[in-house]
């Protein structure tokens, strides 16, 4: 497809600690035109990055009708202070803090917000997240303020019961989204909400050695489960890559993310993605 609707400029899918500090001292804008004319050249047209808390991602965004793209970013990622989201994005610990985030991502014209709602798969055993995800309460909270500025909201989330309470809070997109019962996949078609399932992320590590090709095996085969089960319920699914995680790099994450979402999707894999991509692309700009 045409499309990438989850990507991180800033990351290199080899080593995230170095990939960012290569833009602390200012954006790397060599990187960037590259990977956007590497882009160009895979016939890439729609870019929807997670943010980052250092400009790369407004930069890509600046030039990137220059090759023939149009880009969207929430400026930066907003997560809780001393939960997950520290190393990329801005954290907030009252509603004082996150309502100046809000201002912030206003006055940089981001073009949605994007809200760090769980942590990261563990990739050492099945069906285990990282670190707690924000109550339910709270997050409806955060999504309405946003909504209230004309704010569609990205949610990072993993985990079936954080999933669950991130839709019935509101969330426009659900990013990631491993470990959905049917119970909260049946939430997810009747909400309404954009779900990107990012199966490269641990699809392309499966043989890297670094953690058990049984347990990536097993939550691959979870995610894709969940996709065609999903699909079968009418919800809205839409392909993004995670590009810049480990071992999914610029631009050919797209290619390995359709890849994958055809083995659950099948012969009907390209109706499917074109719906939940045009529901990204109307969504996903400000107003």
């Amino acid at each position: 497809m045409d499309c990438d609707c989850h990507i991180h400029m800033i990351l290199d899918g080899v080593y995230y600690k170095d990939a960012i500090d290569s833009h602390k001292s200012g954006v790397r804008t060599d990187l960037v035109r590259q990977r956007l004319a590497a882009y160009r050249e895979a016939g890439v047209t729609y870019l929807r990055d997670g943010g980052d808390a250092w400009g790369v991602s407004l930069y890509a965004r600046s030039v990137a009708a220059d090759y023939g793209i149009t880009y969207v970013t929430p400026s930066f990622p907003i997560h809780r202070k001393g939960r997950y989201g520290s190393f990329i994005g801005r954290g907030y610990e009252t509603e004082a803090e996150y309502r100046a985030l809000l201002d912030e991502a206003e006055a940089l014209q981001a073009d949605f917000i994007k809200l760090m709602v769980a942590g990261l798969v563990d990739y050492s055993v099945c069906g285990r997240v990282s670190c707690a995800p924000l109550e339910g309460g709270e997050m409806a909270r955060l999504v309405a303020l946003a909504h209230e500025r004309g704010f569609a909201v990205m949610a990072h989330v993993n985990g079936d019961r954080a999933i669950a309470d991130a839709l019935r809070a509101g969330v426009d997109s659900v990013e990631h989204g491993n470990f959905m019962s049917q119970e909260t996949l049946r939430l997810l078609s009747d909400s309404g909400a954009v779900w990107v399932p990012t199966l490269a992320p641990a699809a392309n590590i499966i043989h890297s050695g670094r953690y058990s090709a049984a347990v990536l095996r097993e939550i691959t085969d979870r995610q894709l489960s969940s996709v065609a089960e999903g699909a079968a319920m009418g919800a809205l699914i839409a392909p993004g890559s995670d590009a810049g995680a480990w071992h999914v790099f610029h631009p050919t994450g797209a290619a390995d993310e359709l890849r994958y979402l055809h083995t659950a999707l099948g012969g009907s894999t390209e109706e499917i993605l074109r719906r939940g991509a045009e529901e990204i692309r109307r969504r996903f700009r400000r107003g």
